[in-house]
């Protein structure tokens, strides 16, 4: 197995954490930056009120997006199982 090789293996597994963190944590973003944004206009500092807001966008972005992540990550750990004879050979 050549270092090019590794390397791409290593881009592969990242670009998928990668995509996997930002179907997760991008709406998350949103909603905080729209409560952010409620906040300033009306002058309410209250720091649990954009906690909420945000638990409840993440759990549901990983209720929508579980099964999708989960099968990439399988389909990856299939690949690399497929290859094995053809990456120590």
């Amino acid at each position: 197995m050549t270092p090019a090789e590794i390397g791409d293996l290593f881009t592969h597994a990242l670009y998928i954490v990668l995509v996997i963190v930002v179907a997760m944590i991008v709406p998350s973003l949103i909603i905080g930056l729209v409560v952010s944004t409620f906040q300033a206009a009306t002058q309410i500092n209250e720091q649990t009120l954009s906690f909420l807001p945000r638990l409840v966008v993440t759990l549901l972005a990983i209720m929508a997006f579980g099964p999708w992540a989960v099968s990439m990550v399988l389909d990856f750990t299939r690949q690399i199982y497929m290859n094995i004879p053809f990456i120590i050979g």
